[in-house]
């Protein structure tokens, strides 16, 4: 059994069966990002062969997860345990440069069964 994560992020506008305890606002990560000449020929080779450009999908992970290591950073440093309604948004900035943009709401969180010993113990 693996342990329980130290921070916890979600799509979803709540957790289910965390308390939140504390919302600190809208946190986010920005990373943009170019082709490299080299990148850039290799997809267009991979595109004339089709299916998969690989190139391209190792690109767009990479920055996905520099946006979000970066949003989840930016939690931290406010306090937080916890984003909620993560989303991802991606624009072209000029050709072959684009910028991916990770935000949520930094939240602090217990378990509701954490909470609820606590909230026994103040009574």
């Amino acid at each position: 059994m693996r342990p329980p994560p130290t921070f916890l992020t979600t799509t979803e506008n709540m957790l289910p069966d965390y308390r939140i305890l504390e919302r600190y606002g809208v946190v986010r990560g920005i990373t943009v990002r170019s082709r490299s000449v080299f990148g850039s020929f290799g997809a267009k080779l991979q595109q004339l062969v089709g299916g998969d450009i690989t190139l391209l999908a190792d690109l767009c992970e990479q920055t996905r997860a520099a946006a979000f290591d970066l949003a989840i950073n930016h939690g931290k440093a406010l306090g937080a345990n916890a984003l909620i309604a993560l989303r991802y948004d991606a624009t072209e900035i000029m050709a072959g440069v684009s910028e991916v943009l990770c935000y949520g709401t930094a939240v602090r969180v217990v378990p509701m069964r954490q909470a609820s010993d606590t909230d026994q113990t103040a009574s």
